[in-house]
């Protein structure tokens, strides 16, 4: 085999050594001055290295590929962290522009882009935060949750991603491109507003459910982040995708709009956007969770924090105006998805307002939580209260799209589907309401089982969104699926403020959906009642002692 290759008598160890010194390394120690024995060549049972006239070894060869062990990969000269924000939002950016401008349906990109960002920041999470967005490390540093330093280095990392990505996209889907502009015929100023609230809720959800000590303690930190940060781009994609393309990332905005050379000024008015939703939302996590920034707060003190009425207020009328915000926004946009954008902006904000107010969101589900005793009567007034008006708010605010959209002239009414009947629509409120609150009760009311190793729960949000989905879509027909009085009233006043071509609707409506959903509530907290079975009482074992009745003589002393 040597003489095949090698063309010469196999009688040097060192010539041996150079003619294969690029295949391997042959490691010769104490080898004899004289050729090893030919026996060796033609297979002869002998000593490897022995010579003619001895049999003892005196030399031994180590055969070993030259990588396993000569060739050392150099040490890592960036930042993991930084490593790991280009990554994730390069992965994002990617799938983006791939998404909008390749030929899968629209309305499955904004669930796309939510399921990417949702392991990516599962994935670099542990590793650098999982920000892979400008606006959430601003909020991030204005929060006192990561040095500013930091942040410039993470808004480094993030465009050099977000840039690369861009490049990519516009290589695999040439000559189709991404542009960062309002969408005909809204203008900036609707632009503006609608990158702005989306970006706000994308980034206070962050803070909430990523960078709270009391929603994510450091013994028992939560799992559900990841799903509550990426299913607002579910509910945003659908309820302002039409309106500036939900972008809600400076680094998003940059990169796409600067690489698609059409319009490109309108870029930076998405990015100044953002930035200030960034600031905003810090501001409202710091109003909502005081206690975080106290001095003295240790995790103990801040699983035992018991938030004021006014917080508590105030984080439910903000939960619910996002929840009637994105529902009159899908309607006004004809998005066929409304239950799954509203179930993920419902989930969104009961984990991110869980431990603040219990994140009921809904008038019928506060009168559910006070029949089953977990509310006081003056809470659950002022609940009921913020929740109506963040709804009136909100169908306000829808308005003031409608206005200006392609739909002005046309009427969204709060009324049944065609072929159904009031008593219809009512009833198909009152029970999907009912299950929505029985699911509340039932996974949001009760403590954490004992035996379970985390007293953190991670389903209640996801359980409590789907049900609307579910609701959603199978009463959406019949009557439209609110579920809520809160909602109900906000399609009523939006309906009010822009009648339509077909008028203002019955008042009629509104006041049944109202009152079913209501029922529907009070109907949950008996169905409760009647179903859950508290612990069961020890039975006593042969070991416990009857306690002996004392003589009459010592009770009467």
């Amino acid at each position: 085999w040597l003489k095949l290759y090698c063309k010469q008598d196999f009688e040097s160890p060192s010539r041996v050594t150079e003619t294969f010194s690029f295949l391997f390394r042959i490691s010769v120690s104490g080898m004899a001055e004289e050729a090893p024995s030919k026996s060796l060549v033609e297979g002869e049972a002998t000593s490897y290295g022995a010579t003619e006239g001895s049999s003892k070894a005196t030399g031994r060869w180590k055969w070993v590929m030259p990588w396993t062990w000569q060739w050392k990969l150099p040490s890592n000269p960036l930042s993991p962290t930084l490593l790991a924000e280009g990554l994730g939002t390069f992965c994002l950016v990617l799938v983006v522009g791939c998404a909008v401008t390749g030929p899968a349906p629209a309305p499955w990109a904004p669930t796309a882009i939510a399921a990417l960002l949702m392991v990516m920041v599962y994935a670099t999470g542990p590793i650098s935060g999982g920000n892979l967005n400008p606006a959430v490390s601003l909020g991030l540093a204005l929060s006192g949750k990561m040095p500013w330093l930091q942040m410039l280095k993470y808004w480094a990392a993030q465009l050099i991603g977000a840039f690369s990505a861009a490049l990519a996209y516009r290589c695999i889907c040439a000559p189709n491109y991404v542009m960062v502009a309002p969408i005909l015929p809204f203008g900036a100023g609707s632009c503006f507003v609608a990158e702005f609230f989306y970006t706000f809720v994308l980034v206070f959800v962050v803070l909430n459910c990523a960078a709270s000590k009391r929603n994510n303690p450091q013994s028992d930190p939560n799992q559900f982040y990841g799903l509550a940060i990426g299913f607002v781009i579910v509910a945003a994609g659908h309820a302002v995708g039409a309106v500036s393309g939900a972008a809600l990332n400076p680094a998003l905005a940059l990169s796409l709009g600067n690489t698609s050379g059409k319009e490109i000024h309108w870029c930076w008015l998405w990015c100044v956007a953002q930035l200030l939703a960034g600031a905003a939302a810090a501001g409202a996590f710091r109003l909502l969770r005081r206690e975080e920034f106290a001095e003295d707060a240790t995790d103990e003190s801040l699983q035992a924090h018991e938030p004021g009425l006014l917080a508590s207020s105030a984080a439910e009328f903000l939960g619910t105006f996002v929840l009637a915000f994105t529902v009159g926004m899908n309607l006004v946009s004809k998005s066929p998805s409304t239950a799954f954008s509203a179930a993920a902006a419902l989930m969104c904000m009961v984990y991110s307002l869980g431990n603040i107010s219990g994140a009921h969101l809904n008038p019928a589900v506060t009168l559910a939580v006070l029949l089953r005793g977990k509310c006081g009567r003056s809470k659950a007034a002022c609940y009921a209260t913020a929740q109506l008006f963040g709804g009136l708010l909100a169908g306000l605010s829808v308005a003031a799209f409608q206005g200006v959209s392609a739909n002005r002239r046309k009427s969204i009414q709060l009324t049944m589907g065609k072929h159904y009947g009031l008593g219809q629509a009512s009833f198909a409120e009152l029970f999907f309401t009912m299950i929505l609150a029985y699911v509340v009760l039932t996974v949001a009311t009760k403590d954490v089982p004992a035996e379970w190793k985390t007293k953190q729960n991670a389903y209640f949000g996801l359980a409590i969104g789907s049900c609307v989905t579910a609701g959603g879509f199978a009463a959406g027909s019949i009557s439209g699926g609110e579920l809520n009085p809160a909602v109900s009233l906000s399609i009523y006043m939006a309906n009010v403020v822009n009648p339509g071509h077909l008028g203002i609707g019955p008042f009629v409506n509104l006041a049944s959906f109202v009152f079913f959903e209501l029922l529907g509530g009070a109907l949950a907290a008996g169905l409760f009642r009647l179903t859950e079975t508290g612990p069961p009482s020890p039975a006593p074992s042969a070991d416990d002692k009857v306690p002996v009745e004392e003589p009459k003589e010592v009770l009467d002393a």
